[in-house]
């Protein structure tokens, strides 16, 4: 799913001052000059070129060292012997803790406890003082904002800073000094939106037919909000998949710069980031974390929507990526570049229906088929078919099922049939009394699981009960609860001061095919149940 946002304000000359604070903004203490690398593969398959800015190569695998080492390189020397301070969901952490080592001044940085172990360790490799405090950015800032004050020390604002935004600003200075020919658009990441502010600054001031575009994940997308508002926009949460956008709420500074330079804002989700993951890593053999590839999903989308032959560029802002979360990128990669399809299929449950559905589906290669038998006359399946042809074979391949009889529901888009759903399938029990099923989201850390569990106590019966670790940032529970009708607003409120994002999916049509319990489907034991998947 994708969304675009375009700004309510017309573009507006942009100060000299900034020009100027981004011309002598001091970064190359310590920052490189990132490469603009060709993307041969990607230029082949959207049939025009399309560059890939590396900030992944810097340093500390981000972009945020350039903000962080300007505006710390000009504080006076009282403030720097006071120490600095910051929050951080990690990427502009790093950057203050190596500016900090590099100046010899104390550094104290505040991370949310979802923070990926490779950021926090980098931060304490390089000297500085990690506190580890709340599940969001909003409540690590708060802590920063207290101990600021208690101890007298320097804040330094990840994004809405003057001094911060020129130096992101850079990038876009680079990006025209290496590709002197024309550029249609240039895509940046966005998560309080210092990098898209200062980009978009110095590349309209020289180049206003270039177009800026921010791009920020479906369930973070604070600067869309705000441009759509007309005035900044407090989330109520947000995704953590892309932690280093995960950001409530843009910059005032910010906002008042994207408002005026930005052409548009376009939204991505999980699925697309992980694809674009996997465009990089063809591409230069770098693996990048979900925001570090956000640019280029957008980018992507946009090629798709407008057509045209023009240049694309699109910053790979970082690399600091838990290791273990590639498990899950991989499996959503090829979903999101729609070259898998998910299908729960019903098929008669006689002998040779399946031979006669596997024939139906042609030489395609099959990634995935879970079925179990059940006494009836219908069977359910769920499986994932390989489509190198992408949507138009999934459009012709669906058509073709159907017309074949076959009753056809397409789960590529279902986050519970992909998250869950497709390892569970079998599990229909009958006789079960005012089930339920709930999909919650928190923030994988030690005792979350088990808070969750005691907020639910012993008032409700658990019917069933999914846990599985992503290597995310937070963790994902697929839970079957029996809730008697006068019951339901006690567990609503038990819910409530949960606090953690809760879904109904009890009408979701992968409950219903595969977990839902049938009496003419009650049987015990494993007998009949037949799995294959696909190493």
């Amino acid at each position: 799913m994708s969304d675009t946002v375009k700004p309510a304000s017309p573009p507006a000359e942009p100060a000299p001052d900034y020009i100027r604070k981004i011309l002598t903004a001091r970064v190359y203490d310590v920052a490189i000059e990132s490469p603009l690398d060709p993307m041969p593969r990607l230029t082949v398959r959207l049939g025009r070129p399309v560059l890939l800015k590396r900030e992944d190569l810097q340093p500390v695998f981000s972009f945020k060292l350039r903000g962080a080492y300007n505006k710390m390189s000009g504080l006076s020397p009282e403030q720097l012997a006071r120490g600095v301070i910051c929050a951080s969901a990690g990427n502009h952490a790093q950057g203050v803790a190596l500016a900090a080592a590099r100046l010899q001044v104390r550094a104290v940085i505040v991370m949310p406890r979802t923070t990926p172990a490779i950021k926090v360790d980098a931060c304490r490799a390089r000297g500085a003082e990690v506190i580890l405090h709340g599940d969001a950015f909003d409540e690590a800032l708060s802590e920063a904002r207290r101990l600021e004050a208690e101890q007298d020390l320097t804040f330094l604002h990840p994004f809405d800073d003057p001094d911060v935004i020129a130096g992101q600003g850079t990038i876009g200075m680079e990006i025209l000094q290496q590709h002197t020919g024309p550029i249609e658009a240039i895509f940046v990441p966005v998560g309080g939106g210092g990098l898209a502010a200062g980009i978009a600054t110095y590349v309209k001031y020289l180049r206003p037919e270039t177009k800026v575009i921010g791009v920020e994940p479906d369930d973070a997308a604070c600067m869309a909000e705000a441009l759509k508002a007309g005035e900044l926009v407090l989330l109520p949460s947000v995704g953590l998949f892309a932690d280093g956008v995960a950001v409530r709420q843009a910059g005032a500074e910010t906002f008042r710069l994207c408002r005026q330079h930005l052409d548009e804002v376009i939204t991505v989700d999980t699925d697309a980031m992980c694809a674009a993951v996997k465009d990089i890593f063809d591409d230069t053999r770098a693996v990048s974390e979900p925001s570090g590839a956000l640019a280029l999903a957008g980018a992507k989308l946009y090629a798709e929507r407008e057509g045209g032959a023009g240049t694309l560029v699109a910053i790979s802002s970082g690399a600091n990526l838990n290791f273990d979360r590639l498990r899950h990128i991989a499996e959503r990669a090829e979903l999101g570049e729609e070259r898998e399809v998910l299908l729960g299929v019903t098929i008669p449950e006689k002998p040779g229906a399946y031979r006669a559905f596997i024939r139906a589906l042609g030489p395609r290669a099959i990634t995935e088929f879970n079925y179990r038998y059940a006494p009836g006359v219908q069977a359910r399946i769920f499986v994932g078919i390989n489509l190198p042809g992408g949507r138009p074979e999934k459009r012709d391949l669906v058509a073709g099922l159907v017309a074949g009889g076959y009753d056809v529901h397409d789960m590529s888009d279902n986050e519970m049939a992909k998250v869950h759903v497709r390892y569970m399938v079998g599990g229909r029990v009958s006789g079960l009394a005012h089930e339920r099923l709930y999909r919650f989201q928190f923030p994988e850390r030690p005792g979350a699981l088990l808070k969750f569990l005691d907020a639910l106590g012993e008032d409700f019966n658990i019917t069933l009960f999914h846990y599985r670790n992503h290597g995310a940032d937070y963790g994902r529970v697929l839970a079957g609860i029996a809730v008697p009708p006068d019951a339901k607003g006690r567990f609503d409120r038990a819910v409530e001061a949960l606090g953690f994002p809760c879904f109904d999916e009890t009408e979701n049509p992968a409950y219903r095919m595969f977990l839902d319990g049938e009496p003419a489907a009650a049987k015990t034991g494993i007998a009949g149940w037949f799995g294959l998947r696909k190493a």
